[in-house]
């Protein structure tokens, strides 16, 4: 459902993106599958910064949980998306040490993929992180 709410924001359709994700987020809590959770509270965080309104502080909130779960996990993969959101939203509030100090270290304990895109991307916000 991540994937279909991004879409629904990305189109302005802000209701629906907030309905796929609260229907995501009580399909994780009642089935306690938890694999999604992650990616779940990175798309509200991403989704929050979309709106009309910007929520910069949500979006945080949300990135923040996305991280803590993606940690418990052990899940790098979630990790990292979740450290290029947060590192995305800093950068944007000038706080280019902190993205920088976030995103490096969950990056660089990747040793293979550095084709996929969510690895080209980490290693892009870097570069323009460090210039």
């Amino acid at each position: 459902m991540p994937p279909l709410a991004r879409a629904h924001a990305e189109l302005g359709q802000f209701e629906e993106a907030w309905r796929c994700i609260g229907e995501a987020m009580t399909l994780v809590e009642t089935t306690k599958n938890k694999c999604w959770e992650a990616e779940v509270h990175r798309v509200a965080g991403e989704i929050a910064l979309m709106s009309p309104e910007p929520d910069a502080a949500k979006a945080q909130a949300y990135f923040e949980r996305s991280l803590a779960v993606a940690r418990e996990q052990q899940a790098k993969s979630w990790e990292l998306r979740a450290a290029t959101s947060m590192a995305r939203l800093w950068r944007d509030q000038g706080k280019r040490d902190e993205a920088h100090d976030l995103l490096a270290p969950i990056y660089g304990w990747f040793t293979e993929g550095f084709d996929t895109l969510d690895l080209k991307e980490a290693r892009a916000l870097l570069d323009e992180l460090h210039a």
